[in-house]
C-alpha cells in the first residue's frame, strides 16, 4: 500500500503540480488548501483528500498530517514565513512522519540580505533536527513564472520589463513549476534514494533578458524587446498592475533578488540535469512555458481594446508612488544585520554550492 502524502500550499505554483503528479502516479495525496476555488476543485477530481484550514495554525497542520506518512513542505512567499516552517516542524515531529521534501531556495545563506532567505535557511536547518525523519530540499533559482508577472505589458505593447541588468548577458536557465514538482515527487516517491540530498532544477539552457524576450515574441506572436528598468520602477508596477497582491515586504525582497539576478547568482552552475536525472524528463524550455501560457489566455491575444487598456496601466505605473525599500525593510526587518553578505560573497555558500572563482558567472556584478 502507498504511503499517504500530505502537499501544503496545494493550490500554489509547485503545490498543484506537485499533488497532481503524485495523483497521476497513484499515491494518495491530502491536498492542504486556505479555500475552496477552482484548483481545489481540480484537485477534488484528481482524488486528492481536500483539507481546508490554516497553515500557520498549528492545531489545523496537527489535524491536517493525521494518518500521513510523507509531505510535501511549500513556505508560502509571506512576511511569516519563519512560523510557517516552525509550524510544519512540530507538527511533522509530534506526526512521526518518515520523509519531507521541502521547498528551498537557491540563494539560501545564513547572513542574506532578504530576511525571507534567511528564514529559509533557518527552517531548513530545524526540519533537519530530528533523527527520526529524513529530509529532501528541493532549491530552485529564479522561476520562469517571474517573467510571466509582465506577460500582458509583453503581449500588449511589446515590452517585456524587469530589472535584470544588461540585455545580452545569460543570467538564468528557468525552471517551469512542473518541473520543480516533478523533481519534488521523484524525492516523495523513493526517499531511500534521495534522503538528505538537494537537488536544483533549472531549464534546459541559459537565457539572457533577450532570449526571454524573443521567446515571448514568437509564443504571441509579435515582436518584445527587453527594456531593463530600475528597481524603484518595478516597486512601482508591482503596486499598479493587477493581481495587485503583494506585500509591501514581499517586494522588498523581490528587488533584492533582482540583485542577486544581476550578480549573476542564478547562472552559476546552470543548467544542471537534475529534472532529467530524477523526474526522466527534459526540462521545459521558457517558449514552451510561454505557449501554455498564452493558449490558456485568450485576452493575451492582440486587439485594440487590449492595447488601450495595456497602455493606460503603464500611465498608472508611472503615475503609482514607489515604495521606499530602505523604509520597509527597517520596519520589517525585525533581525537586522549590520554586514549581510549577498550569496557570491559568502564563504559558505560558495563552499556548499561548489563554485569555482574561475566562473565567469561569480566576477562581473552589472
Amino acid at each position: 500500500m502507498k504511503p499517504k502524502i500530505l502537499v501544503t500550499s496545494a493550490a500554489g505554483k509547485t503545490g498543484l503540480p506537485t499533488a497532481l503528479q503524485l495523483r497521476e502516479n497513484g499515491y494518495p495525496v491530502r491536498a492542504f488548501v486556505r479555500r475552496r476555488d477552482s484548483r481545489s476543485a481540480l484537485l477534488e477530481r484528481a482524488g486528492a483528500d481536500v483539507f481546508v484550514g490554516n497553515q500557520y495554525a498549528l492545531t489545523d497542520m496537527r489535524a491536517a498530517m493525521d494518518g500521513v506518512q510523507r509531505a510535501y513542505h511549500c513556505a508560502p512567499t509571506a512576511p511569516n514565513g519563519l512560523h510557517f516552517n516552525a509550524v510544519f516542524t512540530v507538527a511533522a515531529n509530534e506526526a512521526n512522519l518518515e520523509h519531507v521534501v521541502t521547498l528551498g531556495q537557491w540563494l539560501t545563506s545564513s547572513d542574506h540580505p532578504s530576511l525571507f532567505t534567511r528564514e529559509v535557511y533557518l527552517s531548513d536547518a530545524l526540519i533537519r533536527l530530528s533523527p527520526r525523519m529524513s529530509v529532501t530540499s528541493v532549491d530552485p533559482g529564479w522561476f520562469a513564472d517571474n517573467y510571466l508577472m509582465v506577460i500582458d505589458m509583453a503581449a500588449h505593447l511589446g515590452l517585456f520589463t524587469m530589472p535584470l541588468g544588461p540585455g545580452d548577458e545569460k543570467k538564468n536557465a528557468p525552471p517551469s513549476n512542473e518541473d520543480i514538482a516533478a523533481v519534488a515527487v521523484a524525492a516523495l516517491t523513493d526517499p531511500e534514494t534521495h534522503a538528505g540530498r538537494r537537488y536544483r532544477p533549472t531549464g534546459p539552457e541559459l537565457l539572457s533578458p533577450n532570449d526571454i524576450a524573443a521567446a515571448m515574441g514568437r509564443a504571441l506572436g509579435r515582436r518584445v524587446r527587453y527594456m531593463g528598468i530600475s528597481e524603484k520602477m518595478m516597486t512601482k508596477a508591482l503596486r499598479a498592475l493587477p493581481p495587485s497582491n503583494y506585500s509591501e515586504a514581499a517586494v522588498s525582497q523581490l528587488a533584492i533578488y533582482a540583485d542577486e539576478y544581476r550578480r549573476g547568482s542564478f547562472a552559476v552552475n546552470a543548467p544542471t540535469d537534475d529534472v532529467l536525472r530524477l523526474a526522466g524528463r527534459t526540462p521545459e524550455t521558457f517558449e514552451s512555458i510561454v505557449r501554455r501560457r498564452v493558449a490558456a489566455r485568450p485576452d493575451l491575444q492582440k486587439n485594440l481594446t487590449a492595447s488601450a487598456r495595456a497602455l493606460a496601466g503603464f500611465l498608472k505605473i508611472l503615475l503609482t508612488p514607489a515604495l521606499d525599500l530602505e523604509r520597509i525593510q527597517s520596519q520589517r526587518d525585525y533581525v537586522r544585520l549590520a554586514s549581510p553578505s549577498f550569496s557570491q560573497d559568502t564563504p559558505e555558500w560558495r563552499s556548499t554550492h561548489d563554485v569555482q572563482t574561475s566562473n565567469p558567472a561569480t566576477i562581473k556584478v552589472a
